[in-house]
């Protein structure tokens, strides 16, 4: 790895030209990754989403801008010519770097995404892959980093969350929730209008990061339903069949 960073170091060094840095306000996001359709897949979208985004092409280079500039998120492919994806993560959590990591990879089994996470990375998405279903990602490792700050109200046509108070009211009448409920009705209030999948709901508001074929999700989201929606005129949680649920006032 020693000989890896001296490399990366010294050809971002003798090729300043290539690593132009963008001055924004918005948040930063390193791509490494080294199939060019996927790459510029991945820039489009990230720069119309708004983020200022810097890509590297291959694990020399990436490694040299993880090491050298400050992103608020990296995006990390596992297969890369020159140091491979586990071996750049490894080498930023050595720096003390903290910035959250999200690997992109077409190795998807369980083994995969386990050797992900123990070098060091925070979230992993496997390929292919859902361009919404990225930036959900994006936002919930921005917010838990303390890049983005939470909000403490969110409301959803006339349905209304404060999470300080722990209160939910639809149309001005307060619903009761249990804890599980509260916490799956706000990450669906968070991505609205989005598709949530099933991965999703598991691992970010269960914590499992595999799924276990646990029907946990199908009896929590007909409890929402019973609370959130039958009481009133117009349902506003929507399944999307083969894909997952979505929050939508406007359906």
């Amino acid at each position: 790895m020693t000989s890896n960073l001296s490399e990366a170091i010294g050809s971002a060094r003798s090729n300043p030209a290539d690593h132009r840095i963008q001055e924004s306000t918005a948040m930063r996001v390193l791509v490494i990754e080294d199939d060019k359709d996927a790459a510029d897949y991945l820039v489009k979208g990230l720069r119309e989403s708004g983020y200022t985004v810097d890509h590297a092409a291959d694990g020399r280079d990436g490694l040299f801008l993880a090491l050298s500039e400050p992103y608020d998120v990296m995006i990390v492919d596992r297969m890369l010519p020159g140091p491979d994806g586990l071996s750049i993560v490894e080498s930023v959590r050595k720096a003390s770097i903290p910035t959250p990591v999200l690997f992109l990879s077409a190795l998807g089994d369980v083994e995969d995404r386990v050797a992900g996470l123990k070098a060091g990375g925070d979230d992993y998405l496997a390929k292919p892959f859902s361009f919404s279903e990225l930036l959900a990602r994006l936002e919930a490792l921005l917010r838990r980093s303390g890049a983005v700050p939470e909000n403490t109200f969110l409301k959803v046509g006339d349905l209304e969350m404060d999470l300080l108070a722990r209160k939910v009211t639809r149309q001005g009448k307060r619903v009761y929730l249990h804890p599980r409920e509260f916490r799956l009705l706000e990450y669906l209030m968070r991505h609205a209008g989005q598709v949530v999948t099933r991965t999703m709901l598991l691992e970010n508001v269960w914590e499992y990061h595999f799924d276990p074929q646990t029907n946990v999700i199908d009896v929590h989201i007909s409890r929402l339903r019973q609370k959130i929606d039958k009481p009133f005129d117009k349902p506003i949680l929507q399944t999307v069949r083969g894909a997952g649920y979505k929050l939508d006032p406007a359906a």
